[in-house]
């Protein structure tokens, strides 16, 4: 289970009106994201946003996951009721299953923060997390509790309701346990506790001196709901019609969250479109229950403010709009915006100026543009800049100055429809800080991410490395923050925005990252500058030696070089609780001349994301312990992505991956085993067309080990999996520490080639094992038995069958987990299973 930022300011003194200045000034902000190309906004939108002006509510959603939220209620809170609406996911998903990719842990977290800002720009919401790491499936909220810090939690969840202020709050689950998992429960409770500790003074009163006050919500509520065969809806709950069509967007709300939704593509959560009437169903847990109006006895109007007078301006803002020509609507949204800047300061004011701002932009049909032709930046190193501006309606915006590092750029007058371009070269002093979404900055403590910047909790990302344009509209001055981005033409998807990176001048890699029973590795070292002179260093207690032959080497940008057998530098011994030595553990890093390691470059690409960088210490990890193997020849059939392949590379093996047209009688014979991957009967529907030559395999003598696979309307199993019938469950164990039983002692699974015993289950990550076997035929013999805590024992983690002169094995143990943590007990375990001298399993 278990700096911000680099400023490079752009002074502005004596800033000349007359000369209708465009000023850029850098924030150099260092984030994963904002990878989108730049969004035009059609006038139908426009006039939803228009009328978006004259609402002053908020709805803040909670739950405990990605994928967890409504996206139907978000989508109709936001667009036909037109509130500031939010979700709070307690988690980043970490700890869930991963269908497109290898990725897991903290990068599966960075994926599916992608996903779910992806959906929120459809349907229209917020996206807020707090610092609460994602260990994986809990059974209860005190063990979920226990693991985050119930009070560091508490306390994020407070202040994004004092940060965002809703008026009303709604949760996905109860705090009675009707959601199943630990995570959902916690986040219930916790929003119930923080609705009323928001607005206490003497509740987490440190948050009051950065920006925020206590904040009384009106009433909190509990969405309802009606899946995997718990109908919790009643009709004496308030209800609201969700499924209306919304003729500004041509699209239904249905239509708008299936599109939302289908962005969990790492989840497989692509779902199709609904239409027609769907009610939701809310129950109140604390304040009073609304009757007519989900925002009954809250004032959602321009009285919120000093000016009440202000409605009747967007009203004749919205009578006068002209969908053929939004321009000519600046005039009138500038004004509007002068009369709500003489407000008091207030959070309805900032809200609304932000709004109006933008309006003014989508009005206008102003385009701002700050690119780059490479997608990585060097500290000490330049990097040029390419700017654009285009008044493309004839909007009253003329000639543009712009100001950088004291250097002054002139624009030629702004024509309508004309691009204005520029160019600047940035210098990036050594030592700025690198690439590094804010969560992952300092090392994580137990259960939750180590963020101590309080204006950054709360944040789905970082700010991204911007330029903040100004101008004068209408005779006022107005600014605008636009990213850099990387632009760049594919031959086949056109034209496409990366985030730009600020990374080290050299990247090294462990290749691999992880040995078993042989501690030698190779490094590679890339370089992303010219002339870039390599130093390296091994560090050990009394001295730094220097590492032989690289230390003259300069390397070109983009050359590699590869360091060989290079000797390990630390070795610690494991010991189990009676004091016996399990096995030894070598740490081998690279050193820079200043004792700072080198760091690895991790970068994770997928066309429905942004692509994200983040750097960490690259550590080659050795274990060195009993594992004894049997056969060289390992077939692998990939799923929807691990580790494993690398596990069995490490374990000595040779490992083939295995497409259909490789599953043949005469190239399978060659195989003392073949293991599929995780889900590969989810994911491969090909998977039925080559069952027959599967078994026959595994008649002939083969082992066919397979991981788990789910069953359910998210993942069906499309393939026919073994020679006898058994179930797939959702039954787990996830108590990484559960006690396991051996229910056959003298099974070969747990004698040949390695003795398991108790310890071998030591040191396990995260749980135990996921998605059982029941229901099995009587031939398959189950091997083990655990329980998590306050359950009965089963069995159905681990079973194995004899086929003809061969076995079958299919095992819910988390191996995918476990073997790239390089668990020896994990690693003993599996190579039983795939041992293939086969007459030692016919009983």
């Amino acid at each position: 289970m278990k700096n911000k930022f680099l400023c490079f300011c752009a002074s502005v003194a004596n800033l000349n009106l007359r000369k209708q200045i465009l000023f850029i000034f850098f924030v150099a902000f260092f984030c994963e994201a904002k990878a989108q190309a730049p969004k035009s906004y059609t006038s139908s939108e426009i006039l939803l946003q228009l009328k978006k002006l004259n609402v002053l509510g908020s709805v803040l959603y909670v739950a405990a996951h990605p994928d967890d939220e409504n996206t139907r209620l978000l989508a109709y809170l936001a667009n036909e009721k037109l509130y500031r609406t939010g979700y709070l996911s307690l988690t980043r998903g970490d700890g869930g299953q991963n269908l497109i990719g290898d990725e897991q842990g903290v990068d599966l977290g960075l994926i599916r923060t992608q996903e779910l800002l992806a959906a929120r720009r459809i349907d229209g919401a917020e996206q807020f997390f707090t610092r609460a790491f994602d260990f994986g499936y809990s059974k209860s909220p005190d063990e979920t509790m226990k693991f985050w810090g119930h009070d560091k939690v508490l306390s994020d969840v407070v202040w994004v309701i004092r940060k965002f202020r809703p008026d009303v709050i709604i949760t996905r689950f109860p705090a009675t346990g009707e959601g199943g998992h630990g995570h959902h429960t916690a986040s219930a409770i916790l929003a119930g506790e923080a609705f009323d500790a928001a607005a206490d003074p003497t509740k987490f009163p440190e948050q009051l001196t950065n920006g925020v006050t206590v904040w009384q919500a009106k009433r909190i509520l509990w969405n309802t709901f009606s899946f995997g065969g718990n109908n919790t809806t009643r009709e004496d709950q308030f209800k609201m019609e969700c499924g209306d069509y919304n003729p500004i967007l041509g699209k239904s709300y249905g239509e708008i969250a299936a599109a939302s939704r289908s962005q969990h593509k790492s989840q497989g959560f692509g779902v199709p479109a609904q239409r027609g009437s769907v009610i939701e169903y809310l129950k109140i847990i604390k304040g009073s229950a609304p009757v007519n109006d989900l925002f009954d006895d809250v004032d959602i109007s321009w009285k919120r403010t000093a000016d009440a007078s202000l409605a009747n301006t967007v009203n004749k803002i919205i009578e006068k709009f002209d969908v053929s020509h939004p321009e000519r609507a600046v005039a009138a949204l500038v004004d509007l915006y002068k009369k709500i800047e003489v407000l008091k300061d207030d959070y309805w004011k900032e809200q609304k100026l932000h709004a109006v701002k933008e309006i003014i932009q989508n009005c206008s049909g102003l385009f701002m543009d700050a690119t780059t032709n490479t997608q990585y930046a060097i500290p000490g190193d330049s990097l040029k800049i390419n700017l654009v501006v285009n008044n493309r309606s004839g909007a009253n915006i003329l000639s543009a100055d712009a100001h950088i590092n004291n250097d002054f750029i002139i624009f030629d007058q702004l024509k309508k429809n004309a691009n204005a371009v520029q160019t600047y070269t940035m210098f990036l002093r050594p030592g700025a800080k690198l690439t590094q979404p804010y969560w992952l900055q300092n090392p994580m403590e137990k259960g939750s991410f180590n963020v101590t910047d309080q204006q950054l909790i709360g944040r789905a990302e970082n700010d991204p490395f911007s330029i903040v344009f100004s101008m004068l509209i209408e005779g006022k001055e107005f600014k605008f923050t636009k990213p850099v981005r990387y632009k760049y033409t594919d031959p086949v998807k056109g034209e496409l925005y990366q985030p730009v990176n600020i990374i080290p001048a050299f990247s090294v890699r462990s290749v691999p990252k992880l040995g078993i029973n042989n501690y030698k590795n190779d490094w590679e070292v890339k370089s992303f500058k010219d002339k870039n002179p390599f130093k390296s260093y091994v560090k050990t207690e009394k001295t730094r030696s220097v590492v032989g032959y690289n230390n003259d080497t300069v390397l070109a940008k983009g050359q590699m070089i590869r360091l060989l057998d290079k000797p390990m530098i630390t070795r610690v011994p494991v010991y189990d609780s009676l004091g016996n030595r399990l096995y030894l553990i070598y740490h081998d890093t690279l050193f820079q001349e200043n004792g700072n390691p080198y760091l690895g470059l991790h970068q994770i690409d997928y066309d429905h994301i942004p692509s994200i960088i983040y750097t960490q210490p690259e550590v080659f990890t050795s274990k060195e312990f009993d594992l004894k193997t049997e056969g060289n020849f390992v077939g692998y059939i990939p799923g929807a992505g691990d580790k494993v392949p690398e596990a069995l590379l490490a374990m000595g093996y040779k490992v083939i991956t295995l497409q259909e047209a490789d599953i043949k009688a005469s190239n399978l014979k060659q195989f003392d085993a073949i293991v599929t991957g995780v889900r590969a009967y989810n994911t491969n529907e090909w998977m039925n067309n080559v069952y027959s030559e599967l078994m026959d395999y595994v008649k002939e003598g083969g082992v066919l080990l397979v991981q788990y696979n789910t069953s359910n309307q998210i993942g069906p199993v499309k393939a026919k999996i073994s020679p006898y019938p058994f179930n797939i469950s959702r039954n787990r164990i996830t108590d990484e520490e559960a006690k396991v039983n051996f229910l056959i002692p003298d099974h070969p699974a747990l004698n040949h080639p390695n003795k398991i015993t108790d310890a071998d289950f030591n040191g396990w990550i995260q749980e135990r094992s996921i998605y059982h076997a029941e229901k099995a035929d009587t031939a398959y013999k189950a091997i083990l038995s655990m329980k998590d805590p306050g359950e009965k024992e089963q069995d159905g983690s681990l079973i194995i069958a004899n086929y003809g002169k061969g076995r079958f094995v299919y095992t819910g143990l988390v191996f995918f987990r476990e073997l790239p943590a390089g668990v020896p007990g994990a690693y003993r375990l599996f190579a039983n299973l795939i041992a293939n001298k086969r007459t030692r399993y016919i009983k």
